[in-house]
């Protein structure tokens, strides 16, 4: 039934849910009862929902539980949660949560917030702000201040969320932060990376610093021995040690693009704006898999819907590296066994 009713809110309860609900909640098992609860959220239940508020605010509740409170309190969109995120980004274990739960309901100040917080994150968090500032208008409006003050720097920026910011604000963002649309002939381009990464050049390369650049530029959406994102295709087993099939996957990715790759731009009635590729659907909600999560929205609350043909993964990925990280990505590329992180503190 949760499975059935994911991403839903205010159901009518079926004839009969109060009193299974009770003889359910009496049950010696405790996944029955955890699952009991969360229909009861979805059916309207105030004392499922006062329940799970309470399951979340306890630091010493089951981790596992306390995700599981916050995953339905933002489908409820309940408003006791915009102050609960807030002393949630002080909980490591929970932060990268909270910080993309500010994109599920429209917080006054919360750009500013996350992005006065920003510096004292982790790497992992501080993406999830970017991701999360690339959802709202509002919240994208904070992010290009902090980027025109410059306490934000461009790097800061992943490519797969300039679409999304592009969008939102406009030619504002696009003339100043790159639209990563090439116009330029593929050929020509795929020719001159052909040049740059000749043999004697990738020889000097460096795959140790190329695994790190991959993970800065690719590993949200591709999966490469057995670790990254799986928006994109996984690329352990691709013919990536052919330097031209590789180019023209990068340069042209939307060259030859199978439909579940295709982007999906999806905006709610309350303005937010996902980018993604929709890995699931039926008559009630769709599936979206996007960098580093899945979202389910249901289709009462979309607005509009645009899908593509181009492909998630963005033009111009190459021009955001200098000449070296792209050949050491190269470098990488062409592996066929994992090589260990660079130490820290080594030569870039």
């Amino acid at each position: 039934m949760i499975l059935g009713l994911e991403g839903q809110r205010n159901v009518t309860p079926p004839e009969g849910w109060s009193a299974l609900s009770a003889k359910l909640l009496n049950s010696d098992d405790s996944e029955l009862k955890k699952l009991t609860k969360q229909l009861g959220q979805i059916f309207g239940d105030e004392s499922a929902t006062l329940q799970a508020i309470a399951t979340l605010k306890d630091k010493t509740a089951d981790l596992d539980d306390r995700r599981s409170a916050l995953a339905s309190l933002l489908i409820q969109r309940r408003h006791e949660l915009p102050a609960i995120l807030k002393t949630l980004l002080d909980e490591e274990p929970l932060r990268i949560e909270a910080i993309r739960g500010f994109s599920t309901l429209e917080i006054p100040n919360a750009g500013e917030l996350l992005l006065e917080r920003y510096p004292d994150f982790e790497p992992a968090a501080q993406r999830a702000v970017i991701e999360t500032l690339a959802t709202r208008k509002h919240y994208a409006e904070s992010l290009f201040q902090a980027l025109e003050a410059k306490t934000i720097s461009k790097q800061a920026i992943p490519v797969y969320a300039i679409r999304s910011l592009g969008k939102l604000l406009g030619g504002k963002f696009t003339k100043t932060y790159g639209v990563l649309e090439l116009n330029e002939d593929k050929e020509s381009l795929i020719a001159e990376y052909v040049r740059i990464a000749r043999p004697r050049e990738l020889a000097k390369a460096s795959a140790s610093r190329g695994r790190a650049v991959y993970q800065k530029a690719c590993m949200a959406c591709h999966q490469m021995y057995g670790e990254g994102g799986i928006i994109g295709p996984d690329l352990t087993g691709s013919n990536r040690g052919d330097l031209n099939y590789l180019l023209l996957n990068v340069i042209d990715p939307s060259g030859d693009i199978p439909d579940a790759y295709k982007m999906v731009t999806v905006t709610t009635n309350d303005g937010q704006v996902l980018v993604g590729s929709v890995t699931g659907e039926d008559d009630q909600k769709i599936v979206l898999s996007m960098v580093g999560q899945k979202s389910t929205v249901a289709k009462s609350d979309i607005k509009s819907r645009e899908t593509s043909n181009i492909s998630m993964m963005p033009e111009g990925l190459l021009k955001t590296l200098t000449p070296d990280e792209v050949l050491n990505l190269f470098k990488y590329m062409q592996t066929k066994a994992q090589v260990a992180l660079p130490k820290p503190n080594s030569h870039k």
